[in-house]
């Protein structure tokens, strides 16, 4: 999801709900906002999903790589990191020809390089959940998304220069802070929209790594 200078209020859908006015009326995008974004996550695969399509977003839009996910999901074995790790120079050939990603040679070399560098943190974590959720705010403020959307936190930022330090790429603040939404770190729905009480449901009773 990307920062917008002008926010517009709520919406609400034809089912009478109220939502975060940037899922609008797409139905695959209400059906993300519905449920999955924002739900605490501690599945190692997923959260590499989620930071390789995070870094496939860059200069996109998130509707764009969601309309894409299951082609990348294929192209990419599900986004297992062993598998990924290991894809060598003819796979990489190959996916540049796939039009139904995006094809962006860097962006698929840095997934192929974080998910080596996955590996290297879960040898040294135990998992990658418990590395992120590190990150995690002490206590995170609410904000009127209307009124103010920040691309970035302190602990984005941080959590962008530990991984750069790893050897990990396109994970800047502004990228490592959308992971930290899309995996419920922080729960950034609008205090009117339907899931902000679910969310923070899940994230009080959610079992940190």
């Amino acid at each position: 999801m990307s920062p917008r200078k002008e926010l517009p209020d709520y919406t609400v859908g034809d089912d009478g709900l109220q939502r975060c006015w940037w899922c609008g009326d797409d139905q695959q995008y209400i059906e993300y906002h519905d449920r999955e974004w924002g739900k605490p996550v501690a599945d190692d695969q997923q959260l590499y999903e989620k930071m390789c399509l995070e870094g496939f977003q860059a200069g996109l839009s998130w509707i764009t790589i969601l309309r894409k996910r299951n082609a990348f999901r294929s192209a990419f074995r599900d986004f297992k990191i062993e598998s990924v790790a290991k894809f060598s120079s003819t796979i990489v050939d190959k996916m540049l020809l796939d039009a139904k990603i995006v094809r962006h040679r860097g962006k698929i070399e840095s997934a192929i390089n974080n998910a080596q560098r996955a590996l290297e943190l879960q040898d040294e974590f135990g998992s990658l959940a418990h590395f992120f959720w590190q990150f995690e705010p002490a206590k995170h403020k609410y904000l009127d998304h209307r009124k103010e959307m920040k691309a970035h936190r302190p602990e984005s930022t941080a959590l962008s220069k530990e991984l750069k330090k790893r050897g990990w790429s396109f994970v800047g603040p502004t990228t490592c802070y959308s992971l930290m939404q899309a995996m419920g770190m922080v729960n950034d729905h609008l205090r009117e929209c339907h899931r902000w009480k679910v969310i923070e449901q899940m994230r009080s009773e959610f079992a940190r790594p």
